[in-house]
């Protein structure tokens, strides 16, 4: 009985080893490539809007360079399916499939943004109170919060300001703020909530900031 007992404990103890050397692998994820992500993205067409290396000099396209990969692919994903509406980017999107998309914003990411600068003194100051504290009395938070103080953003969570254009960013606190979903932005609860209680003076003035930052 001893010798029984003792075959039942070792079985025991054997079975989770080997269900576990049974189970499939996880599928391996391809290294993205960047020398592709960079030949896509001139082929695409994307530089006419956004700059030969992601650094566009059109103020209402964004700047793409050295943003978070994981944030670019999700916007393109959404501009895919219609989540975010771009009548420019939703084109666009669908001609990229699930490689090049890996490819391209990873390229994009390991490119050098180009500084910006703000342009109103007087507005800039109040973008930096509402960029660093928020407005405490009516539950505005600070962007900083979530886009680090310097606005470098947070990989995978949130996208990087510094340096961004101030008439894109301005035009994407108002999208957020719109309420009609057709020319609206409502791809972020989070960005609709907070632009909503921002009127048009402050969205300049934290966009003028945030285009100052390093």
């Amino acid at each position: 009985m001893k010798l029984f007992a003792s075959l039942l404990i070792a079985a025991a103890l054997v079975a989770p080893v080997v269900s576990q050397a049974n189970e499939p692998a996880a599928p391996a994820v391809a290294k993205p490539d960047l020398a592709a992500g960079g030949a896509t993205f001139a082929a695409k067409g994307c530089t006419a809007c956004h700059g030969a290396d992601g650094n566009s000099a059109i103020t209402t396209n964004p700047k793409l360079a050295q943003q978070h990969p994981a944030y670019l692919a999700k916007q393109l994903y959404e501009f895919k399916s219609g989540k975010r509406v771009n009548a420019v980017m939703g084109g666009m999107s669908l001609a990229l499939d699930d490689n090049e998309i890996r490819n391209v914003t990873a390229w994009l990411g390991s490119q050098k943004a180009k500084p910006g600068f703000a342009k109103d003194r007087e507005l800039v100051a109040m973008g930096e109170r509402i960029f660093r504290g928020g407005i405490a009395d009516r539950q505005i938070p600070a962007c900083a919060g979530c886009h680090a103080p310097n606005g470098v953003g947070i990989p995978d969570q949130y996208p990087r300001l510094a340096g961004q254009h101030a008439d894109y960013i301005s035009t994407q606190l108002m999208a957020f703020r719109e309420s009609d979903p057709k020319v609206g932005r409502k791809n972020s609860v989070q960005m609709n909530q907070v632009a909503a209680k921002l009127n048009d003076r402050e969205i300049k003035a934290v966009s003028d900031y945030i285009a100052g930052l390093r």
